[in-house]
């Protein structure tokens, strides 16, 4: 396994490419903000011998796949939300959502402020509007809900969110490029919550 850490903020990522280039390594996993920097980035394909490209949600972002252009196709990336979803809730999520936003989809940001606020008014139910921190904390322990992203809790030991992570294909539908969900690792525990749990570093 190799690092190969280029520089951020940088319009060249050259040293990356010549890196990868000198490896010719099978899979890199591509942990890149979207936007300007992803759009670079997606050279990594090019530099690749029947490669592949893996990375985080936010690799291949809607507004970063933009920029990307074909280069994109393939990378498979794992995330929580994706607005393409055939979830009933979802559906009526994005409609909803985009009637509001002037079309624009969901994203990440947008689910989590819908389920933030949902855990926050379920909460403050279950304390008859207390709103001091203790009585909130108890009452979002265990807490489970259906979300436009599938099914939610949070952890009553940890507190951290228990959530499905999504694994996506970059692939064109109907022209556009898009995240494909094509298999679900259901109700993913943080790691590093559980090694809390059992005291492990």
């Amino acid at each position: 396994m190799h690092d190969v850490w280029p520089a951020l903020f940088v319009a060249d990522e050259s040293r990356a490419e010549e890196a990868l280039e000198a490896l010719r390594a099978g899979t890199v996993i591509a942990p890149l903000a979207s936007g300007g920097h992803v759009r670079r980035g997606a050279s990594f394909l090019l530099v690749l011998e029947n490669g592949r490209v893996l990375g985080s949600g936010e690799t291949t972002a809607e507004a970063a796949l933009k920029s990307m252009g074909d280069n994109a196709l393939d990378i498979i990336t794992a995330w929580h939300y994706d607005y393409m979803s055939k979830n009933p809730l979802n559906v009526k999520f994005v409609k909803e959502y985009q009637s509001v936003a002037g079309g624009r989809n969901p994203d990440f940001f947008s689910i989590g402020g819908y389920d933030g606020m949902h855990a926050i008014y379920e909460a403050l139910k279950k304390t008859n509007g207390k709103t001091d921190a203790e009585a909130l904390v108890a009452a979002a322990k265990g807490m489970k809900w259906e979300s436009p992203r599938g099914p939610m809790m949070i952890d009553p030991e940890t507190r951290d969110v228990v959530q499905n992570v999504y694994i996506r294909r970059v692939e064109k539908v109907d022209g556009e490029l898009v995240n494909v969900p094509f298999a679900t690792i259901p109700m993913v525990k943080d790691p590093a919550g559980e090694r809390r749990k059992t005291g492990q570093k």
